[in-house]
């Protein structure tokens, strides 16, 4: 794995695809992502398990 990765997600909102450079040295991460769309914040939640499997999941933010 790179240390630096690009995933591409789906905008919970518009549905608008979204690559986000995910920076894996930092490990497991939560934060927030305006969508380059529809401009709304997204809840990025970063994972990275102990055999360097990337896992990104995005949700509405609340609030």
């Amino acid at each position: 794995m790179n240390m630096l990765e690009t995933v591409s997600v789906p905008c919970p909102f518009c549905g608008e695809v979204m690559d986000l450079a995910i920076d894996c040295s930092a490990g497991n991460q939560q934060y927030t992502e305006d969508c380059a769309v529809c401009c709304r914040p997204v809840s990025v939640s970063v994972k990275i398990s102990g055999t360097g499997v990337l896992s990104v999941d995005v949700s509405p933010e609340d609030g």
